[in-house]
């Protein structure tokens, strides 16, 4: 062997060996992975899977953001345009209120219309971009038109806000629905600009409607007093929105500003009287706006069913927008359409995808310098453990001259050290063990020869002994033996008879039998000892208590020598107590390690910690001179291993001693056995 060392014993091969393979393959599987390459795996497999959530994660959030940031300037724009459609109604309204303060009207009232009255008024419609600027008297009737100025004497009370003005005598000013006739009491071209033919428009609601004929105003309507106070009629002024861009086109302007997105205006406005879309900047594919077209009918049932504002991802038309609409009502609280903006939703989407892919492409980077350090690390850890692997198999193979080089300042490093120490405590242990087992051996060789001389002694003793025994009695039956000659005569019997003892012990120790075994019923064998024993006078002053395991197992043993060990135990327990105190002998089966246990319990003085290491030596015994050679035990121990049992005891000073015998129930049978069976 190298360095001169001798093969390690079977058991250290064997562990070492277990290591070596541990660390040579994977979970007792025959396919060799390397640690580097499993250490590669693992942090590979955790790192994409943390890479793959974190991306899925990372985008989600990336869209919802990016959705969120448009939902939110949408509905900014929305309140934008609200404003916008709001300052339009004012400028409707002012302008009625000022031509309720102006003379001419107070004359226009009284009858007096000149044509530069006329004119004046007209110029004043069409600068101020009014399509209907009428002037009632006090009941309601028309008494000045300035779309006609000859169409007069109508009586317009009916309308919404007149009637308000003629009841409240304050200004009045809403979003109001004007019916045909009422367009065309105004004017023929107004009804024609509120005419629609609906265009057939996908996810519109079922109406059985085929046209729209009224039109949508932003109207006001003042009352007109004299120099007195006294109310004398109303003016009402009015914009027809039906065809009418301004207000959308002034939403994308100063809203959206004119932003073109590949080719598409960014941003679009809308209003809608009922579902009918009847002024808007969102174009058809022909260039054209698209009125006359509707509203899907989930967005319409939200808004003018629930009254409810709507935001969020909408088809308009023929693109996707992010959009937002609102109700828009009347004087008279109702709903009388939808006010709408949106934009693009393409340009959010490339900038979500851009976002995607730049996080995306970054993660990726990650991965990629995490795979190189993981490959890095993998390799100098493979390299650590390929050197504790290889010095591991050389130790396994029996070079304990082996030595682990310092290959780290971590863990590896100190298992690197620890592996020195081990090997060279190994290689100390080796040595002790071999000159401890010359020493044994040398030992059993002496042994030997001592017992095989003792056996020879005590057999050639055995003889001349018997004689003595027996001269010794006859010289005691004389009757001429005076009391001195009998005593000393006596002391020759005792110490005769004990010698027959110590050398019928050696012999018995030196001799022993192989057991010739049968199938016994252990209570029946420990009752049996008790009988023998009971009467004695040594157990006169003894309780012996039985607890007895009813339906015990039997066991295959060879009876006698079995008896033999119970009465040894039996006495010796008798004897501790010097003949008073309490026996306990029970049985029982233990289920776990499938055998009969049998325990033999005193109450006497216990035995000492250091004597519980030595009771089952041969010639050791703590009882006096004369009272025992100390092989019992010994005997009994060595009977119970060829039975393949045990002994165990527990004790402790003062407080008696408890020996448990272990007997398995499965035993290999004898010749003798088998051949009576």
């Amino acid at each position: 062997m190298p360095g001169g060392s001798a093969p390690l014993p079977n058991k250290t091969m064997k562990r070492l060996r277990g290591i070596a393979e541990r660390l040579k393959f994977i979970d007792g599987h025959s396919i060799r992975l390397p640690i580097a390459a499993r250490l590669t795996l693992s942090f590979l497999s955790v790192i994409l899977l943390s890479s793959l959530v974190f991306t899925l994660v990372g985008t989600q959030i990336i869209s919802n953001l990016i959705k969120a940031e448009a939902e939110e300037r949408v509905r900014n724009d929305l309140n934008a345009a609200r404003l916008i459609y709001l300052d339009t109604l004012q400028y409707v309204r002012n302008a009625a209120e000022f031509t309720a303060v102006r003379n001419i009207t107070q004359e226009i009232l009284r009858g007096y219309t000149p044509y530069s009255y006329v004119d004046e008024m007209i110029w004043f419609k069409v600068n101020e971009g009014l399509d209907i600027l009428t002037i009632t008297d006090s009941q309601g009737i028309v008494v000045f038109r300035a779309n006609a100025p000859s169409r007069r004497g109508d009586d317009q009370s009916h309308l919404e806000l007149v009637a308000a003005v003629m009841r409240r005598r304050t200004p009045a000013a809403g979003t109001v629905i004007f019916s045909e006739e009422d367009l065309r009491a105004e004017s023929d071209l107004l009804a024609e600009r509120a005419y629609f033919q609906f265009v057939d428009t996908p996810m519109a609601r079922p109406r059985p409607e085929t046209e729209e004929t009224a039109g949508m105003m932003l109207m006001a309507a003042v009352p007109i007093f004299d120099s007195d106070g006294n109310f004398i009629g109303v003016v009402y002024a009015a914009k027809l929105l039906n065809r009418n861009y301004e207000i959308v086109d002034e939403i994308k302007q100063t809203v959206f500003q004119g932003v073109v997105y590949e080719g598409k205006d960014i941003g679009t406005a809308t209003i809608f009287q009922d579902d009918v879309r009847i002024s808007t900047n969102v174009y058809n594919e022909d260039g054209s706006r698209a009125i006359g077209t509707r509203i899907a009918e989930d967005v319409y049932n939200q808004v003018v069913i629930e009254g409810k504002p709507w935001l969020g991802r909408a088809y308009v038309v023929n693109n996707w927008y992010i959009s937002a609409y609102e109700p828009i009502y009347g004087y008279d609280g109702t709903i009388k359409g939808i006010l709408y903006v949106g934009i693009l939703e393409q340009k959010y989407l490339d900038i979500k995808n851009r976002a995607i892919l730049i996080f995306t492409a970054i993660t990726l980077t990650g991965v990629l310098i995490s795979v190189f350090v993981t490959i890095w690390i993998s390799r100098r850890i493979s390299y650590s453990v390929n050197s504790l692997v290889r010095a591991s198999q050389k130790l396994a193979g029996g070079d304990l001259q082996t030595r682990v080089e310092q290959i780290s300042n971590d863990e590896f490093g100190e298992l690197a050290e620890t592996f020195n120490y081990m090997a060279r405590a190994l290689r100390e242990r080796d040595e002790q063990l071999k000159e401890y087992t010359k020493r044994k051996i040398m030992e059993s060789e002496r042994l030997a020869l001592i017992g095989q001389l003792a056996a020879n002694v005590a057999h050639d003793l055995n003889n001349p002994l018997q004689g003595i025994v027996t001269y010794s009695y006859l010289l005691l039956e004389k009757e001429t033996c005076t009391p001195e000659e009998r005593e000393n005569v006596q002391k020759i019997v005792v110490q005769a008879n004990r010698c027959r003892d110590i050398i019928r012990g050696l012999l018995d120790f030196s001799r022993q039998k192989k057991p010739d075994k049968t199938l016994c019923d252990v209570n029946n064998l420990l009752s049996a000892c008790v009988s023998l024993v009971e009467r004695q006078a040594l157990f006169h002053n003894i309780e012996v208590t039985l607890d007895l395991e009813e339906n015990l197992p039997r066991v295959v043993l060879d009876p006698s020598q079995i008896e033999r060990v119970f009465l040894n135990l039996i006495i010796n327990a008798a004897e501790a107590m010097e003949g008073n105190g309490q026996l306990f002998l029970s049985t029982r089966y233990n289920r776990a390690s499938n055998c009969i246990e049998i325990k033999v319990k005193d109450t006497g003085p216990g035995i000492s910690e250091e004597n519980l290491e030595r009771i089952f030596d041969p010639f050791f015994t703590t009882k006096e001179t004369g009272h025992g050679v100390g092989l019992g035990l010994a005997i009994s121990f060595g009977i119970l291993k060829e039975h393949n049992g045990n002994i165990f005891v527990e004790s402790a000073p003062g407080q008696g001693a408890t020996f448990t015998v272990s007997l398995p129930l499965a035993v290999e049978m004898t010749g003798a056995e088998k051949d009576g069976e």
